[in-house]
């Protein structure tokens, strides 16, 4: 069974109607339909106004993989929160950032960039390309999808060069982007997904419904490690016994933490 927790500012789909009939139960919640046909998946939403950003150290614990929708209030995530997603990454979590979440906490942290690009909001064609259709994220895709309406990103994207490029999107008004990235950091991988404005249905899209499956259980860390564990305990000594022979040349005047 794979735990996964669903994380989503729920800002739009409260304060304006036109995204509340796109998304009447919210974009998590409209991601936890159709993730529930998937037996192998327990799942858990959380918004930013619950209590803790809704991600209790506990909760995060015992959590498989987490996917990050957020646009309007990135700067209201708790410091706190980040840094517990961070560590959880660190230890073998998968993270799956949506859409304008290239500019969350947690990704710029990840990042240390700023995540910057270009855009524009004309709900114009989207196409992409698929660069690797042997990748499992890739599954069950034909070489390209197109979404009818989205908001344009443009290059330059301000992130590191990424592990792979699975995605690149094309733009009804000529602009191309780098829409589906995959990083490691520590012991947990880190999937980009360009697509998902809150003002169109994204979301009901077959194809990035298969996309975001695919990447749950490719994101997945099948042995968890705990943070205790991928810290090596300090060393007895800091003059370890040479392995191999030697024979001890020039002078040496001690260093000035050395234990006596």
């Amino acid at each position: 069974m794979t735990n996964i927790i669903i994380w989503n500012e729920n800002i739009h789909e409260v304060e304006n109607e036109e995204v509340k009939k796109i998304y009447p139960n919210g974009i998590h919640g409209c991601i936890k339909d159709f993730l529930s046909t998937d037996n192998s998946l327990k799942i858990k939403t959380a918004t930013l106004k619950e209590d803790q950003n809704g991600l209790s150290e506990e909760l995060l614990k015992n959590c498989d993989v987490v996917i990050w929708w957020g646009h309007k209030a990135h700067d209201e995530v708790l410091d706190k929160t980040v840094d517990l997603v961070q560590r959880r990454v660190l230890e073998g979590m998968g993270l799956i950032i949506l859409h304008s979440g290239h500019h969350s906490k947690i990704f710029k942290r990840l990042m240390g960039t700023n995540c910057n690009l270009t855009w524009r909001e004309f709900g114009e064609k989207e196409r992409l390309w698929i660069c690797n259709p042997g990748h499992p994220i890739c599954e069950g895709l034909e070489p390209y999808f197109e979404l009818e309406m989205e908001e344009m990103y443009g290059e330059p994207f301000q992130v590191p060069s990424p592990d792979e490029t699975l995605f690149t999107s094309w733009f009804e008004g000529g602009e191309t982007f780098r829409s589906g990235l995959l990083y490691r950091r520590g012991n947990g991988q880190i999937f980009y997904f360009r697509p998902g404005h809150e003002a169109y249905p994204t979301y009901h899209n077959i194809n990035v419904q298969i996309v975001i499956k695919n990447a749950i259980h490719f994101v997945k860390q099948k042995n968890k490690v705990l943070w205790e564990d991928i810290h090596s305990p300090t060393p007895k000594s800091n003059r370890p016994k040479p392995i191999e022979k030697i024979s001890k040349k020039g002078f040496s005047v001690g260093h000035p933490t050395e234990e006596k």
